[in-house]
């Protein structure tokens, strides 16, 4: 089983094009699911045995998760690991299983996620200078991360993947590669672009034309867990509530274009969703904005209430 697990990793790295954070997901999905099939039949499966599996099989898995207390979005995206995994299985190796394909999956509550208020950003600028008041570069890189992924709605990975020649120039547009390896193209603000190229003047070190843009203090490229520490600390010196984070930086980006306008196919274009439902999302967060100010506001939420 080993030896198909890893030819199936290194199918979803290679022909995929998925990250290596997303395979190590789905390796981890899979190895529990084998995982309780030993404990389910006392025995180490083989590929014969994985072929097998009935309803009951993957639904005793499904209730083992559950006493396991992992939660629905958990589940669900461990069944879909295992589904794609059953896919590979029928298309390369010839093994089919058709009871995967009658299991549904739990049910997950979609969050809406909360914006930033532009107040709140525009002082996050006097609280990096407070922050970071020791190191200019550093208080010019953080505010540079800061804007660029509200300025432009990138996730983080995205904002530390690019190099320098790709703003070099001060570029009206950047070209980004997303998730699943799907390339974009978003608009930057003259802000955006102010703001990195500030950075880059003074930047100590990472000054080739293929290095990567954003730099930790000792010259090696920023982590992702480096960029929400920046945040972090923001938010803290502010006293901001804890949804202020990175994602809360695109979220509000992506709010702000849906207030002003912007139609869901161009955002869903810009935030670089594979599926127009996710963007959807964004219009429930407005609505609910609506609502809240119907019920505070109008002069006939108020006779209701009455």
């Amino acid at each position: 089983m080993s030896e198909i697990i890893a030819e199936f990793t290194d199918y979803l790295l290679n022909i995929k094009n998925y990250s290596t954070h997303t395979v190590s997901a789905y390796e981890s999905d899979i190895s529990d699911f084998i995982g309780f099939y030993k404990k389910f039949t006392s025995e180490t499966p083989q590929i014969q045995d994985i072929a097998k599996v009935d309803t009951l099989g993957f639904r005793s898995w499904l209730a083992d998760r559950a006493k396991r207390e992992l939660s629905h979005k958990s589940t669900a995206r461990a069944l879909s690991s295992l589904r794609t995994f059953y896919k590979y299985l029928n298309k390369y190796k010839n093994i089919q299983n058709d009871a995967i394909g009658l299991i549904s999956s739990p049910k997950v509550p979609r969050k809406l996620s909360k914006a930033i208020e532009t107040t709140d950003i525009a002082d996050m600028h006097e609280a990096i200078r407070a922050i970071d008041n020791d190191e200019p570069w550093i208080m010019a890189r953080d505010w540079a991360l800061i804007v660029l992924i509200f300025g432009c709605g990138l996730r983080i990975s995205e904002a530390l993947s690019l190099k320098n020649k790709d703003i070099a120039g001060n570029p009206e547009s950047l070209r980004i590669i997303g998730k699943g390896n799907k390339e974009r193209i978003v608009p930057v603000l003259p802000a955006v672009n102010t703001a990195l190229d500030k950075y880059v003047k003074i930047r100590p070190f990472g000054n080739a034309s293929d290095d990567l843009v954003f730099r930790s203090v000792r010259g090696l490229p920023m982590s992702p867990r480096m960029a929400e520490k920046v945040v972090e600390h923001v938010r803290n010196y502010l006293q901001l509530p804890d949804y202020v984070t990175p994602h809360a930086l695109r979220h509000t980006f992506a709010t702000a274009l849906l207030a002003g306008g912007a139609d869901l196919r161009s955002l869903q274009e810009l935030l670089g969703h594979a599926s127009l439902s996710t963007t959807q999302l964004y219009t429930k967060v407005n609505m609910a904005e609506i609502m809240d100010a119907y019920n505070h506001a109008h002069p006939l939420a108020k006779a209701e209430n009455n």
